[in-house]
């Protein structure tokens, strides 16, 4: 009985690695440089936005002239700033995005590849 080979050229199944293999990558510097770069993004990030969005709650509770001014016609400083914190949002997942296809992406394949072996 002989055992089916791959075609020439094919790649190789990915090997599945075990519960220890993920222990033991996370105590790896290539590990832990992935986390600090997800986190020194993250955390800032996210306090940069929390603030953002108290400050202009807190402006619609308590400075309720300051939010009817009006800017033009029937737009005021509330609406415009509401309206920022969607361009705001969006802004952000833009940043994210190519922060992780530059910095973040390029690690995680690397050891997705020392974990399960070549990608196909």
């Amino acid at each position: 009985m002989t055992t089916a080979q791959p075609p020439s050229g094919a790649h190789p199944e990915p090997r599945t690695p075990s519960p220890q293999d993920f222990v033991d990558m996370q105590a790896t510097p290539e590990f832990q440089e992935l986390k600090k770069r997800l986190r020194g993004f993250v955390f800032p990030m996210a306090a940069f936005f929390l603030i953002w969005y108290a400050v202009y709650v807190l402006l619609g509770a308590y400075a309720h002239d300051f939010m009817a001014t009006t800017v033009f016609g029937n737009i005021n400083v509330g609406l415009l700033l509401g309206l920022a914190q969607f361009v705001t949002t969006f802004a952000i997942t833009g940043i994210y995005v190519k922060f992780a296809n530059r910095e973040l992406d390029p690690r995680a394949a690397k050891i997705r590849e020392e974990l399960e072996g070549p990608l196909t």
